[in-house]
Formats: C-alpha cells, structure tokens, sequence
C-alpha cells in the first residue's frame, strides 16, 4: 500500500512552515502515521549538503554546482525517507521538493531543462500526490523574513531580481501542473489559509 506524498513550496517568507505543521496536525488528527521532512535535508547527508548550498561565505558557487547539491540531497532523502514511508502506507509532508529545484535553478538561475533532467534521477517515480504553492509576492516575503540580511542564508541574500524570476517560475509550474498543484493566497489570515488546505486534502483523501 502507497502512502500519501504531500509538499509545501513558495518563495521565502510565504508561511509553507507554518503550514506544513497544521498538515501534519491535519493527518495525525485522522490516526495517520506522518513523517515530516524538509529539502535541502530530511538525512544526516542531506543536512550536511545542505549547510554546504545555503552557507552564505560560497557566493562563487556555479549555478549547476548548485542544482546538482540540490539533487544529491533529494536522491538520498528520497531513497533513505520518502521511498520506505510511502511503501510502508505513511503520509510524508514535505517542506519543499523537486518544484522548487525547477524554480529556483531551473527559472532563477536559468538552467532550464538540464534541472528537470538531474532531478529525474534524484527522484525516481516519486511525486507529490498533493503539492500546495504558497503565492506571495517575493518583495512582500523578503519584508517577512526576520533575520537580518546579514544572518541570511545565501539564497535569501540574492538580489530582488533572481527572487521574481523563482516566483514566475512558480507560478509557470502551477500552469503546467494544474492536478497537482493548489495555488494558495499567501497574504490571507493563516486560519483562512489552514482551512482552504484543509479542503483540498479532503479532497485528496475523499
């Protein structure tokens, strides 16, 4: 029996944290056995991968250096995690995913298809059943973000720009993947937001 692969995307500062706990709540409230997870990371591998992209002294990092990180990590996450939860019937909620590959390096870092591709492999078959993109534009989420820029990671560091063309990437991938993913309005009240999730995994569990 498969289990139920659920993933949370957005720019930074669009709440998928908050929302990724009240998903959680969601399944366990319904006697659900829930591994919860996030990328770049889920593994003590991965972890380690990911202390490597997001540290912010490695500005000369290459774009493809970059995705390929990214991919290494989710090929382990997904073969030590993801794939055992899902054949052993668990519901894994994920803080991120394959998506945000596509957007960040694939839109953001104009590596395009050659993501796509890399990621293929990283992934096997294993695709969200449910992904929801948290909607919120990028100044608006940059403005959230508590730290100050000098405790952000590399990525939160990049310009304005790069950051607008993740969110166009985005919302490209939720053209393309309407069945899929749930475009969400990030600026409502949480409650609001938490209850529409709510819906749609109704759905997906009716």
């Amino acid at each position: 029996m498969r289990g139920l692969f659920v993933t949370v995307e957005g720019p930074d500062g669009s709440g998928k944290s908050t929302q990724v706990e009240n998903i959680r709540k969601f399944f366990e409230d319904r006697g659900m056995d829930v591994i919860l997870s996030r990328e770049p990371g889920g593994t003590v591998i991965g972890e380690r991968i990911r202390n490597i992209i997001l540290d912010k002294d490695l500005k000369e990092m290459d774009p493809m250096t970059e995705a390929m990180l990214y991919a290494a990590s989710r090929s382990q996450h997904v073969a030590q995690v993801i794939a055992p939860a899902l054949s052993q019937g668990k519901v894994v909620v994920c803080d991120r995913f394959v998506d945000s590959s596509l957007a960040y390096q694939g839109f953001g870092r104009g590596l395009g298809e050659a993501v796509a591709v890399i990621n293929s492999y990283a992934i096997r078959d294993y695709m969200p059943d449910m992904t929801f993109l948290m909607k919120l534009d990028p100044e608006a989420g940059i403005h959230r973000i508590e730290r100050s820029r000098a405790e952000q990671d590399r990525l939160e560091q990049e310009k304005l720009t790069f950051h607008k063309k993740v969110y166009e990437g985005f919302l490209e991938l939720e053209k393309e993947h309407p069945d899929r993913i749930v475009g969400i309005d990030a600026s409502l009240p949480k409650d609001r937001i938490r209850d529409l999730i709510f819906a749609k995994l109704e759905e997906l569990l009716g």
